[in-house]
């Protein structure tokens, strides 16, 4: 057992399989007591049980750690209070919350239902939000603490899971805002974006030349959960972990502007305007979709 963690209060959500799992295992190994969360549904959000958080729970007791489980859906507003009331219950504080817990209901766009957007976006956005609303009102008062959000690098955009993309992408902006209201009160609040072997990215159409285990993508999680991060003033960002990378993404920013001289813009003068002042920011992942196309296409038209 570390002390990397020692005296601190860490609730992870999703943590009965993959990387929440790993969170997990590893906050208890540095000296943390866990509040194991899972809904233990299956990767399209069906099949709840609470067999696996209260599995993970035994692991960590049998390592000589502390833990209990909440099997709570927090998608909603009550299940994100109870995994903080738990928290509370069993050990008086909270230090720490990492919100894993996530599904996926893939379709293209045109033809994906509201049964397969809301449950997408319930699980990893809003399950994201109840979870840090219960949390930063109780670190608040207690002058610390630290918020930790999961994304993907599917929030640049996604074929064929809006719905997920969306949710990473908002969560990232929910990171921020949280950082940005919470850092008077010593609260942080970070997002990771992991890159690991899991249920869920073994559904990934392409092999990733960068990926790692769920074990790395914890070793970064701890240290952003602990003091020496807090320490360090880190807060506001979205890191990428992916085996031996970690890497740190861009804040948003303009990247040009122009103005309009006299009379402002119409659409005819913008027309002539735009495309050569202001011009676009090239999308990685559009070359990288236009690649795959034509490496399909001089195998033959792919299987729809």
């Amino acid at each position: 057992m570390g002390n990397f963690l020692a005296g601190k209060v860490v609730a992870v959500t999703g943590a009965g399989r993959g990387i929440g799992r790993a969170v997990a295992l590893a906050a208890a190994a540095e000296g943390a007591r866990v509040v194991v969360n899972d809904y233990g549904v299956s990767v399209d959000g069906g099949s709840p049980t609470s067999d696996v958080a209260d599995a993970v729970v035994k692991e960590i007791l049998a390592a000589g750690g502390e833990a209990v489980a909440v099997a709570d859906d927090i998608s909603s507003m009550a299940g994100g209070q109870r995994v903080v009331d738990v928290a509370l219950s069993s050990y008086g504080r909270l230090d720490g919350v990492v919100c894993v817990a996530g599904i996926l209901r893939e379709r293209m766009l045109f033809n994906m239902s509201e049964e397969e957007w809301d449950p997408v976006v319930a699980t990893h956005l809003k399950g994201t939000f109840t979870v840090f609303r219960a949390a930063s009102a109780v670190m608040r008062k207690q002058g610390s603490g630290s918020l930790i959000g999961f994304t993907s690098g599917n929030h640049q955009g996604s074929v064929s899971q809006a719905n997920y993309s969306a949710a990473k992408g908002g969560i990232i902006s929910l990171v921020r805002s949280a950082a940005l209201g919470l850092h008077k009160y010593g609260v942080t609040a970070n997002a990771v974006a992991p890159v690991a072997r899991t249920r869920m990215s073994a559904n990934v159409p392409m092999e990733l030349k960068e990926i790692g285990e769920p074990e790395d993508v914890a070793a970064l999680v701890v240290y952003l959960l602990s003091s020496r991060a807090q320490q360090e003033g880190i807060t506001g960002q979205v890191y990428t972990i992916a085996g031996p990378k970690i890497a740190v993404w861009a804040q948003p920013r303009e990247l040009r502007a122009a103005y309009a001289e006299g009379a402002g813009w119409t659409p005819e003068r913008i027309a002539d305007f735009l495309p050569g002042s202001v011009g676009v920011d090239p999308m990685p992942l559009l070359a990288q979709v236009e690649a795959m196309a034509r490496a399909a296409g001089e195998k033959g038209r792919p299987n729809a």
